[in-house]
C-alpha cells in the first residue's frame, strides 16, 4: 500500500516516527490510541491479549479490581480474585465463569503472610504460574487515619499492614513465581496522595502509597533483566465504594468534579484499560513507571 506523509499522520500519535521512516515506501508503527476498542483478528478469530497467562488480582471483590479482574478474564487470563469479602468475591467469580471464563475465588486478607501463602498456593496448584499479580488490596480508614500528631500507632500499623506489608508480601511471592517462568508483570497502586501532600489528614495511607512507589522503582531495576515488568498506576478521584464516604455529599462530590481537569471524576473502566496494557505483552518496554490515570489531576 501507497502512503503519503499526510495520511500517515493522522494515524500516528508521534509526527517524528513517521518523518524518520517515509521514504519510496513506507515501513511505519500506528498507534491506535483506542486499541481497547479494537477487535484485533487473524483468520476470523479475536485475539485476547491476555490468552495463556494467570492473572492474581488482590482487593477484587469491588471497585477497581473487580473491574480489572474482570478485564483480564475477558481478555483470556485465568484469574485468582482474592479479597476478605467472600460473598462479592464469590460472586463475581460465579459471573465470569457463567460465561465460560477462567476464575477462581480465594479469600486473602493480604496484612497476612499466611494467607497470601495459601493463595499463591492455590493459584500454583491449579494453574502451574503466575503471569501477572494486580496488587491492587488496600484499606482508606477517614477519621482514624489522620494527621501525624494525632494518628494513633495502631491506625497507622493497620494501614501500613494491608497497604505496604500486604503488597511487599503479595509481590514477593509473585516475583519468586515469575522468575520460575521467565518473565511476568507485577502492577502496584499508588496514589496522588503518595506524590503530594493533598491529603494531609490521611497520613498513613499517604505514606503507604509513597512508599509502593519507592517499592515499584527498586524492584523494576532490580529484576529488569529477568523480564519481570513492576509498574504502578496512580489513580486519581475514583467514583468507587472506597471514596463514597467523600463522594455521596452532592456539594462535595462536585468540588472534587470541578477540581479535576478533565472536568470528571474517573472510573473503573479508566483503569481497567492501563492495567491491561501493564499486564500484556504489549507492555515490553515498560518497567518502572508512575502511570498518571487522574485527569490531569496531578499536573496542575
Amino acid at each position: 500500500m501507497w502512503l503519503s506523509k499526510k495520511n500517515v499522520i493522522q494515524f500516528s500519535e508521534t509526527p517524528a516516527i513517521v518523518d524518520a521512516n517515509i521514504g519510496e515506501k513506507l515501513i511505519a508503527v500506528c498507534i491506535n490510541s483506542k486499541l481497547d476498542e479494537c477487535e484485533m483478528e487473524t483468520n476470523g478469530t479475536k485475539l485476547m491479549r491476555l490468552s495463556g497467562k494467570v492473572a492474581v488480582v488482590t482487593g477484587a471483590a469491588a471497585g477497581l479490581g473487580r473491574a480489572v479482574a474482570s478485564r483480564f478474564a475477558h481478555e483470556g487470563a485465568a484469574v485468582v480474585a482474592a479479597d476478605i469479602n467472600v460473598q462479592d468475591g464469590n460472586a463475581l467469580c460465579d459471573q465470569l465463569r457463567a460465561k465460560g471464563l477462567d476464575a477462581v475465588f480465594v479469600k486473602a486478607d493480604v496484612s497476612q503472610e499466611c494467607e497470601v501463602n495459601a493463595l499463591f498456593d492455590t493459584a500454583l496448584a491449579r494453574y502451574g504460574r503466575v503471569d501477572v499479580l494486580y496488587n491492587n488490596a488496600g484499606v482508606l480508614l477517614p477519621g482514624r487515619d489522620r494527621s501525624i500528631d494525632e494518628i494513633s500507632t495502631e491506625t497507622w500499623d493497620y494501614v501500613m499492614g494491608v497497604n505496604l506489608r500486604g503488597s511487599f508480601f503479595c509481590a514477593r511471592r509473585a516475583m519468586a513465581a515469575m522468575l520460575r517462568n521467565g518473565g511476568g508483570s507485577i502492577i502496584f497502586l499508588g496514589s496522588p496522595t503518595g506524590l503530594v501532600g493533598c491529603a494531609p489528614e490521611l497520613t498513613a495511607y499517604s505514606t503507604s502509597k509513597a512508599a509502593i512507589m519507592g517499592l515499584t522503582r527498586t524492584m523494576a531495576v532490580a529484576h529488569a533483566r529477568d523480564n519481570v515488568r513492576v509498574n504502578s498506576i496512580i489513580p486519581g478521584t475514583m467514583d468507587t465504594p472506597m471514596n463514597s464516604y467523600i463522594l455521596a455529599d452532592p456539594a462535595v462530590r462536585e468540588r472534587y468534579r470541578e477540581a479535576v481537569p478533565v472536568g470528571r471524576l474517573g472510573t473503573p473502566k479508566d483503569v481497567e484499560g492501563l492495567a491491561l496494557f501493564l499486564a500484556s505483552d504489549e507492555s515490553s518496554y515498560c518497567t518502572g513507571g508512575l502511570y498518571m490515570c487522574d485527569g490531569g489531576l496531578t499536573a496542575i
